[in-house]
């Protein structure tokens, strides 16, 4: 708010702002606070993206978070062999091979941090539950 202001402070204030966000380092970080990308809840030992929020890739369904705009969960799954069968009214299932995906498959939590990697099935199902609840059916 204070940015907003009219008072010489205020202007004094936006202008020296607009100058740092020419220097690279000071705009990745306000982008990166601004977005929650540089966000990371430790959710345990892990490969380096779990407990991080994923950045908003181009797949071939569209852009990643544009398929969460719902608010569930996502299973991007570059494998095509997973399934979130137990969960489909909580977790969307996305299959593609994106290069802009470099792990066989990320668990997505709502927010869009991710809360598993990995490619074997048995070790999704016994994630799902902690983010996900119980599987129906």
């Amino acid at each position: 708010m204070t940015l907003l202001g009219t008072d010489p402070g205020a202007t004094a204030l936006r202008e020296l702002f607009t100058k740092l966000l020419d220097f690279e380092e000071v705009n990745r970080y306000v982008t990166g606070m601004i977005t929650a990308v540089d966000v990371s809840y430790d959710f345990g030992e892990g490969h380096e993206l779990l407990g991080r929020r994923m950045r908003d890739v181009q797949l071939k369904q569209g852009r990643l978070y544009e398929l969460m705009r719902e608010g569930r969960g996502l299973l991007l799954d570059r494998t095509g062999r997973l399934s979130v069968a137990g969960w489909t009214d909580r977790v969307d299932h996305v299959a593609d091979g994106s290069e802009d995906v470099d792990v066989p498959a990320v668990l997505l939590r709502p927010d869009g941090h991710v809360a598993w990697v990995g490619e074997d099935q048995q070790d999704l199902l016994e994630r799902l539950p902690r983010w996900f609840g119980t599987a129906t059916g």
